[in-house]
């Protein structure tokens, strides 16, 4: 960690939480945190079929009796940063047919628009250290539906306009306000020091009972292989439970009211999975004893390596109870209930202190509690992720051989992956383990409250371990194989930017490692994703999934390839990150400026292919490679196997990617870096065909700036009027992920007796092309916005001191400069989440519960995509790795080092 300047950072490190955040490490404030998965069954760490099908391989009926391999799952859990140790809430209403330990959701095939949990809980703070998190799950009183959801979900079809996906909420489950909010508050007294506090809440009309049953466990890692000494959990004479292992310290689990202390083991019951005859104190041993009143499933020496704090309440109606528990090393000193509150206290100013910091230029207290709200939910994604592949496929030596065919199946190309760490993930439920390009939207907002981290996630995604020899980054553990947008270098130099802007220094040891990962990368993509050496690329879906006529992952139904428009400018982008990188990287190193003029050169090959390719004749000289100067937009083109091209005309994202590749040369570099200067000036005079394609390249702006663009300034135009079009792109709630023309007028492409058609759907799609999840034709969608957004504040940077306007929105006679159409973007996505004049929150849909009670209206769900039209809520609820991006949109921009960038530090020009 590089020495900061103390009188250049932003105040929130001078806080206690900062200053935590600056000795981490060395204090080990980051060894306990929210690093338990939502769910670990249905995972592909956990499938070891023949087919690959992990949802039914290992289904939530197995969850809670059969020992997981790779990770563990919990209610609002908490572990150590190797979950050696797990703990989290179980509970029971006294109707369920099971302990309430894990979120029930349904699988890919049960639901009709894909996997989707059926639980109501909320991430409400947290802080970078995690010294307090806090959360809230809701929990009927009534019996929990399970079938009722299968059932109706099932009957619904996908193609019915108005077969939403049925949710807890609609099956009556919180009638009359028949639930319980249960409140998980952790604080650390000190780095091993954990204090849990539950508060249950009754919010119905009658008094009702609730099981609250705290967990602790060892994580199982010695039923997989020989040699592993078990772990032990004992209750000891003060009515605390003794918690050791080898090469740990001991630790002590205790509860500050009266419980019954409950033990199993956490292994397998094969007597219920397999019918085999056992005996034994098994992994639902406490469910059994608690729902079924099996006392023989329970240990009664009370010892195990699973045990849990039962507490039986009745909770008079609008009455809460409050339960106290510590998980301590063994000779930590005795704490009273006043003190356990003192702890609470404490570090609940400490949270309040460092967000005042970090918001103290947000004025709008409902902004700063959305803000706050989406920084929680970043802090409670992070997950303890274990994978090794080569072992995975082998099986591991205590176990029956895998089937034979894993060797050559999934994943079966990554035998060099193996990953344990503390990883931002993109949902613990829906998506509990890492994508790429996700993790790069996550650290531009985790690098507002935690820099260090941000640029750890960056490098380690980089390291050995991640990155396969080839130089290709790992996309998700369903393949690993599969390609995300390379927008790595974007992340890598903003997260610079803006730890720089917080902390006064300038780490460029991270900008070095990463930098020279990422030229790996660069690399593979190069040779792996261009068919024709023409420096037009051919990513794939490149994680907008069903954006098109056909499914870009998979060969095409026709033949041939596709010469992608978003794929061919995310590489243009890659170029000009790297470029910026290599200059920043330049200032002290002058080797840079060589590495700076191959990607200067490299982004000028990709311009003129991209406006060449194909440029021999197709309707004229309409066609000017992957721009069609008809209609002013970036079309992929479909290349046949005879030989000729075939323009998709569909109006998406697709086409908006070119207006992402900018970059503004700061008006210093001639003098700065004399030899890339002398190559700017030598590609001016010998290749003015490609100096011309790039707009205003070798045309000087103010202070002699130079801009870098796919687009010359007409196409910018031509595009943003496209954008700026609410009857098209626009929406009151951010930027469409397809053209709303394409309601009327959907795009269709007919072969050998097939059609394959595009329209526009603000909400779920209805086909299933690239699966149940696929919900790229008409919905907004955050991390593209951004990037969008991004890209004017970009070309602000250029054109801030000339006449440029937009008319914003068509039509409308409004001529608005980019920076203001940036900050007019920005405004309609923050509506999403902020009550509106109406008292409403676009994000919460038409639920009126969730509007207007007040248990639930401040209560803020993040979305993975939002409607088109109305900026409703859809898809997975929790997934802050996208969505938390609200907060970086939130916080209010600072001119630093000539860019506008998010900070929380109050140097430089308020913009």
């Amino acid at each position: 960690m590089p020495d900061f300047d103390r009188s250049k950072a932003a105040p929130c490190l001078s806080t206690a939480e900062g200053v935590r955040l600056r000795d981490a490490e060395a204090g080990g404030w980051r060894r306990w945190g929210p690093y338990l998965s939502e769910r670990a069954w249905g995972t592909v760490r956990e499938d070891y079929s023949k087919d690959g099908d992990a949802w039914n391989y290992f289904p939530h009926d197995h969850a809670r009796s059969r020992a997981y391999r790779w990770s563990e799952d919990g209610i609002a859990g908490f572990s150590d940063e190797h979950q050696r140790w797990c703990l989290a809430l179980a509970l029971w209403n006294g109707h369920d047919p099971i302990l309430k330990e894990r979120m029930f959701g349904l699988t890919n095939a049960q639901g009709n628009h894909g996997e989707d949990v059926k639980e109501l809980w909320y991430y409400v703070d947290g802080t970078p250290t995690h010294s307090y998190m806090k959360t809230i799950y809701k929990y009927p009183q009534a019996p929990y539906p399970y079938e009722d959801l299968i059932a109706e979900n099932a009957r619904r079809k996908r193609t019915d306009a108005t077969a939403f996906e049925y949710e807890l909420f609609d099956t009556g489950a919180f009638r009359e306000n028949r639930y319980f909010d249960v409140t998980t508050e952790y604080a650390k007294h000190s780095p091993d020091d954990i204090l849990m506090r539950v508060r249950v809440a009754n919010r119905g009309p009658e008094a009702a009972d609730l099981h609250v049953l705290p967990h602790l466990w060892a994580r199982n890692v010695w039923s997989w292989e020989e040699g592993h000494e078990k772990p032990t959990l004992a209750l000891q004479g003060d009515g605390s439970v003794l918690a050791q292992r080898a090469h740990d310290v001991d630790r002590r689990f205790s509860s500050l009211g009266p419980v019954e202390w409950l033990f199993c083991e956490n292994e397998t019951n094969r007597r219920r999975l397999y019918g085999e005859e056992a005996a034994g104190y098994y992994k639902d041993g406490i469910n059994d004893r608690v729902v079924s009143s099996d006392h023989g499933a329970v240990n009664p020496e009370h010892r195990g390596t699973k045990c849990a704090a039962w507490t039986w309440l009745n909770v008079d109606p609008g009455a809460e109870i409050v339960l106290r528990f510590r998980l301590a090393p063994a000779d930590a000193g005795a704490l009273d209930e006043a003190g356990f509150d003192a702890v609470l206290g404490r570090r609940i100013a400490e949270a309040d202190k460092f967000y005042a910091a970090v918001q103290q230029d947000i004025e709008d207290p409902d902004a700063r509690l959305v803000q706050r709200q989406a920084f929680a939910g970043m802090l409670w994604s992070k997950q303890y992720y274990h994978m090794d592949v080569r072992r995975w496929l082998a099986g591991d030596p205590a176990m029956p051989k895998p089937p034979a065919e894993r060797l050559t199946g999934r994943d079966s190309d990554w035998k060099h992956l193996l990953n344990a760490d503390i990883i931002s993930m993109p949902d613990k439920w829906e998506y509990p383990w890492y994508a790429a390009w996700d993790l790069a939207f996550h650290c531009t907002v985790f690098a507002l409250i935690d820099p260090e981290f941000a640029k750890a996630q960056l490098i380690l995604l980089c390291r050995e371990w991640y990155m396969h020899p080839n130089g290709q980054l790992p996309a998700y553990e369903w393949n690993f194989g599969d390609v995300n947008p390379p927008v790595h270098g974007l992340a890598a130099f903003r997260v610079y930017q803006m730890d720089r802007a917080m902390t006064g220094t300038a780490d460029r040891e991270f900008l070095v490692r990463i930098f020279h990962k990422l030229m790996l990368n660069f690399t593979w993509w190069v040779n792996r994703k261009d068919i024709d050496g023409r420096n037009v690329f051919q990513g794939g879906f490149l994680g907008l999934d069903n954006i098109g006529v056909f499914d870009r992952s998979k060969p095409l139904p026709t033949g041939g390839f596709i010469s992608q428009a978003d794929g061919t400018a995310w590489m243009a982008s890659y170029c000009l990150n790297l470029l910026q990188i290599a200059l920043e990287l330049a200032e002290t190193d002058r080797s840079y400026e060589d590495i700076a003029t191959k990607f200067f050169e490299h982004f000028l090959l990709i311009a003129e292919a991209m406006t060449t390719i194909g440029e021999d004749g197709h309707e004229g000289d309409e066609l000017q490679g992957l721009w069609d100067e008809r209609d002013g937009f970036y079309y992929d083109i479909l290349n046949l196997p005879d030989g000729s091209r075939v323009p998709l005309k569909v109006r998406s994202l697709v086409g908006l990617i070119p207006l992402c590749a900018v970059a503004v040369l700061d008006g210093t570099i001639t003098r700065k870096f004399p030899d890339f200067a002398e190559r700017l000036r030598w590609t001016l005079q010998h290749r003015p065909d490609q100096a011309k394609l790039v707009s205003r390249f070798g045309e000087p702006g103010k202070d002699n700036r130079l801009l870098l663009s796919l687009l010359r300034r007409h196409r910018m135009q031509g595009l943003m009027m496209r954008v700026m079009d609410d009857t098209e792109f626009l929406s009151n709630y951010g930027i469409r992920s397809v053209s709303k023309f394409h309601k009327d007028h959907p795009f269709t492409y007919d072969w050998d007796g097939t059609r394959f058609q595009v329209d526009y759907e603000p909400a779920e799609s209805t086909t299933t092309l690239f699966g149940g999840n696929s919900n790229w034709r008409g919905p907004i969608w955050m991390p593209i916005n951004v990037v969008l957004i991004e890209a004017l504040y970009e070309f602000e940077k250029f054109y801030h001191d000339e006449e440029f306007t937009i008319e914003y929105p068509k039509g409308s006679g409004k001529m608005l400069n980019l920076a203001d159409i940036g900050a007019e973007l920005t405004r309609r996505l923050n509506a999403i989440f902020l009550r509106g004049p109406d008292g409403r929150r676009a994000v919460l849909g038409g639920n009126e519960t969730f509007q207007t009670d007040p248990h639930f209206r401040d209560l803020i769900p993040f979305h993975e995509y939002f409607h088109g039209d109305d900026g409703a809520g859809l898809g997975a609820a929790h997934q802050t790795g996208w969505s938390g991006l609200a907060a970086f949109l939130l916080q209010p921009r600072k001119r630093s080092a000539g860019t506008l960038i998010p900070v929380t530090s109050t140097k430089g020009e308020a913009h």
